[in-house]
């Protein structure tokens, strides 16, 4: 009880501090970070989910039993170039994948019903047109949306579609990062959680706001970010819309544009 208590009073307090709703100046914030840090323009956050081990609920069957044979809550998070976590859901069950998971989130059906407060289109650096909408990059387990980016599917590639899963893949290693550097700052996340669900739920959610608060305040070891002992969710098929796909296809020309290109880009593919 006193777990359960003081990780909910952690949350409570520190939850509208470091970690309240970004507003539309924030949102672009972020991106103009983002587009500086990892080379990804109009670019709000990457966004991944995580199974965080625990024992099993009482009467849950298997429900929290997933691909991995453990039982197991997801932690999806968002998450800036700063390595801060934007907006977190805790605790669907770990027989879920990345996209159900974000469907049934506070932060997915906001996505969806355009409740962000997200900036309107701009045009990508260098270029006049077309305004292209701001995005959050994630990986194939993601449904393609107008503003989540995906990679293309792996078979026969052009070297443009290449070069466009690098340049998301390099943004998106920003949430990895940060699960690292939270696993490896606070270290119960390294073993099953022996607590009953709804404490083990306060104390991810607790670990997240703390990470953020000390983030902010002390920054991170940079050797905590390279590794850490989450498992990823299940991936599954999933298909975007047309007007998705053309939004990504825009932005695969930009990465093979003079203005939007890397030196370094073709050699990295």
């Amino acid at each position: 009880m006193v777990v359960r208590e003081t990780c909910a009073d952690i949350w409570n307090v520190l939850h509208p501090i470091v970690m309240a709703k970004p507003q539309k100046e924030d949102w672009l914030e972020i991106a103009e970070h983002f587009y500086k840090s990892c080379n990804f323009p109009n670019c709000l956050g990457a966004i991944d989910g995580k199974h965080i081990r625990i024992k099993k609920p009482a009467g849950s069957g298997s429900q929290f039993f997933n691909y991995k044979k453990y039982f197991s809550f997801v932690l999806l998070a968002v998450c800036d170039s700063n390595y801060r976590f934007r907006y977190i859901d805790v605790g669907s069950y770990g027989s879920s994948s990345d996209s159900a998971v974000l469907g049934h989130s506070a932060f997915g059906r906001m996505l969806l019903n355009n409740e962000l407060d997200l900036p309107p289109p701009q045009t990508l650096p260098g270029t006049t047109s077309p305004p292209m909408p701001f995005v959050f990059v994630g990986d194939e387990a993601f449904a393609l949306m107008y503003h989540l980016m995906r990679p293309y599917s792996s078979r026969g590639l052009s070297i443009a579609r290449r070069v466009f899963n690098y340049r998301l893949t390099r943004a998106r290693q920003v949430v990895e990062c940060s699960f690292g550097i939270l696993v490896n700052k606070w270290r119960f996340l390294h073993t099953p959680i022996h607590l009953q669900l709804d404490t083990a739920i306060a104390a991810v959610k607790a670990a997240c706001v703390l990470h953020n608060f000390v983030r902010e305040r002390d920054g991170f070891n940079f050797e905590d970010s390279l590794s850490h002992c989450l498992e990823s969710t299940h991936p599954c098929g999933v298909r975007g819309s047309t007007h998705s796909a053309a939004v990504r296809e825009h932005l695969t020309a930009f990465f093979m544009s003079p203005h939007g290109e890397l030196p370094w880009q073709l050699e990295a593919i």
